[in-house]
């Protein structure tokens, strides 16, 4: 009976850390989406003849899509903004990057596998389930959910 005793007891202290996990995850998602989002905008045209050469259809329009998306992604994942909103898409962008780029490769990052993409789309369904947290205009503007 100790062992439980102990175990909710850590349970209840730990999940005071909740928002400060929420709020790392944001951050560093944001941060991850940056520089990708930044270079689909400034190679554009050399974004979307590879987008082509992937079999994405309507190349163009799509690297104008995700660059977007992502962009947007980070300000708001950083802000904590419609940050449930804002996780689908972002889920979506890394679905077909997994299905379109990495897939071939195996998991490994090391032979530009899904493993970095799994890891972001395992981050952002965090985001979708649990929100930003306390730490986000989220809560500010909607406050606390039920």
């Amino acid at each position: 009976m100790r062992l439980k005793d102990f175990y909710l007891e850590l349970s209840v202290l730990l999940n005071y850390f909740q928002s400060f996990s929420l709020l790392f995850a944001r951050i560093v998602l944001a941060y991850g989406f940056y520089e990708p989002a930044l270079t689909k905008w400034r190679n554009f045209d050399t974004t979307a003849e590879w987008f082509s050469s992937l079999g994405i259809p309507l190349a163009p329009v799509m690297t104008l899509l995700t660059a977007s998306i992502e962009i947007l992604g980070v300000l708001l994942l950083f802000l904590g903004l419609f940050t449930r909103l804002i996780t689908i898409p972002l889920m979506i962008i890394m679905v077909i990057a997994v299905l379109t780029v990495h897939i071939s490769n195996g998991f490994s990052v090391a032979d530009n596998g899904f493993e970095v993409p799994l890891y972001y789309f395992l981050f952002l369904s965090i985001l979708t389930s649990y929100g930003a947290g306390e730490f986000s205009l989220d809560r500010v503007i909607f406050g606390k959910e039920k």
